[in-house]
C-alpha cells in the first residue's frame, strides 16, 4: 500500500475541453465515441488510460477531461504530457469532423437546447443530478476547468493547507479567468464560468456555500459541519442514496479525505496546456510561500475573516487581472507593500517574483510572463474580439483559440 503523500510531494491536474465541430464550433456531443476509439474498441470506458494520463468523462456528452494518471511527483513536464494528449484526441476526433476546444466556457452554447448527459457507466447518478437541479443552463453544461489536487497527511498537514488555500482562492481569477461569452454575448464578466459555478447548486444552497470554504481545520469538524450538513440538506431530494455528499461538495476548494487531497475549483481552463500549468505553478508557489515560507503566519492565516475573501473573489470574477483588491489586512497577509488598494494584475505580479524560486514548471515561465504582460485569457480573448462582435467574429477568435491548443501556444493580445 502507497503511504500517504504529504504537503507539496505531488499534484493532481484534470483539464476539462469541449468536443466541437471542425468547422462550425458547435457542440458535438460524442465524448463517447472518442473515448471507445481510444480504447480501441466499440464499447465506451468512463475511463481509459494513456501512459502518464487517463482520459475521462464529465456529465456533460460533448466535455472531455484528460487528468494525471494518479499523483504526479512534479508540475516540471506535465504541459509535454498534456499537449502529447490533446494531439492524441485531436488525431482521433479529426476523422469525426471535430475537435477540442479550451477556455472555460463554449462561447454561444444554449445548454436548454444542446445538452445531452452521459448515458453510461454511472448515466444514473448523472440523471440524478438533473432530476435535482436541472442541468440544462449553464453552470452543468457549459463548465471547462483546471482543477488541482494537492496532498495532506492528516490533520496538521490539511489544517495548513487548508488555511493558506482559503487566502489563495480570491485572487485565481485574476490569473485564470477565461470565460467572457455567454451565448455569443459579452457579459462584461471576465468568469463567467465562475459566476454560473457560483449559482448551480442554488436549489441546495450548503453545497456550493460562498465558494470560499469555511474556516475548518481538521477533518472531524470538516465532516461534522460541511460534509453532514450537505447530506442532512441532499437526503429529502435523494432518497435513494445515489449522490453522495463528498461529489456533491461544490465550495472552490473541497476536501478529498477518501484520496488524502484538497482540490482546487476556481481555475478556469486556459488556451493550452503551457498557460494551464504556468498558472498551476503560481498557485502552487504561492501556497509553499504560505504554508511554509516567508508568508508562512498560520495564526492569522486561520483567523482572516471570511466576508473579505469572498469580497475580493467578486472583484476578481467580475474584473479578472484588472480588479481591485481593497482590504489592507489581506494584502499585508500576502505580503503586499505597495499602494491599497491595488489591482489583482499588480498583486500576482509582486507575488509571482517573490515566489519564483519555489515553482517547479521553470519551463512555464514564459507563459506566465505572457499572462502577467497581456492580461488574462479573458482579457486578451475580449481584445482579439474587439467592441461588438458579431457571430462570425467570435468564432473567428474561438477558431484561433482551438489552434493555440492543438499548437501549444498562448493567445496573444492584438498588436
Amino acid at each position: 500500500m502507497r503511504e500517504p503523500l504529504g504537503l507539496f510531494e505531488a499534484v493532481g491536474v484534470e483539464l476539462e475541453y469541449a468536443i466541437v465541430d471542425r468547422e462550425t464550433l458547435a457542440v458535438r456531443p460524442i465524448a463517447d465515441r472518442l473515448l471507445a476509439a481510444a480504447a480501441g474498441g466499440d464499447r465506451p470506458d468512463s475511463e481509459v488510460e494513456r501512459g502518464a494520463l487517463a482520459w475521462s468523462n464529465e456529465l456533460a456528452l460533448h466535455q472531455l477531461e484528460l487528468k494525471t494518471n494518479g499523483p504526479a511527483p512534479r508540475l516540471e513536464g506535465l504541459a509535454q504530457a498534456f499537449a502529447a494528449g490533446v494531439a492524441e484526441a485531436n488525431a482521433l476526433l479529426a476523422p469525426m469532423g471535430a475537435r477540442l476546444l479550451p477556455t472555460g466556457m463554449h462561447p454561444w452554447m444554449d445548454p436548454a437546447a444542446e445538452l445531452a448527459l452521459w448515458p453510461h457507466e454511472h448515466a444514473a447518478v448523472y440523471a440524478a443530478f438533473d432530476r435535482v437541479f436541472g442541468c440544462r443552463e449553464h453552470g452543468w453544461a457549459n463548465v471547462q476547468a483546471m482543477q488541482l489536487n494537492l496532498p495532506f497527511c492528516g490533520d496538521l498537514e490539511f489544517g495548513r493547507l487548508h488555511a493558506a488555500i482559503r487566502l489563495a482562492l480570491p485572487i485565481l481569477p485574476a490569473l485564470a479567468a477565461s470565460s467572457p461569452f455567454v451565448e455569443g454575448l459579452a457579459t462584461g464578466r471576465l468568469d463567467n464560468r465562475l459566476e454560473f459555478y457560483r449559482r448551480h447548486a442554488r436549489r441546495i444552497p450548503s453545497l456550493a456555500a460562498d465558494l470560499i470554504p469555511e474556516p475548518i481545520f481538521e477533518r472531524a469538524g470538516y465532516e461534522e459541519h460541511v460534509l453532514g450538513r450537505i447530506r442532512a440538506d441532499l437526503a429529502p431530494h435523494d432518497p435513494e442514496g445515489v449522490l453522495r455528499s463528498e461529489w456533491m461538495n461544490a465550495r472552490g476548494a473541497i476536501a478529498r479525505f477518501d484520496r488524502g487531497a484538497i482540490e482546487i475549483r476556481l481555475l478556469d481552463a486556459q488556451e493550452c496546456p503551457l498557460a494551464e500549468l504556468a498558472v498551476a505553478a503560481a498557485v502552487v508557489g504561492l501556497l509553499r510561500a504560505l504554508v511554509a515560507g516567508p508568508l508562512a503566519r498560520e495564526e492569522a492565516q486561520r483567523g482572516f475573516p471570511h466576508e473579505p475573501l469572498a469580497a475580493a473573489l467578486r472583484e476578481t470574477a467580475a474584473g479578472g487581472d484588472r480588479a481591485w483588491i481593497r482590504d489592507a489586512g489581506y494584502l499585508e497577509l500576502l505580503g503586499w507593500k505597495g499602494r491599497v488598494p491595488c489591482r489583482a494584475g499588480e498583486l500576482w505580479r509582486d507575488l509571482a517574483e517573490r515566489t519564483r524560486g519555489e515553482r517547479d514548471a521553470r519551463d512555464a515561465a514564459a507563459a506566465l510572463d505572457v499572462i502577467l504582460d497581456e492580461g488574462c485569457l479573458a482579457r486578451r480573448i475580449l481584445d482579439r474580439a474587439g467592441a461588438e462582435p458579431d457571430r462570425a467574429r467570435i468564432r473567428e477568435v474561438y477558431a484561433e483559440l482551438c489552434a493555440c491548443l492543438a499548437e501549444g501556444r498562448l493567445l496573444r493580445a492584438a498588436g
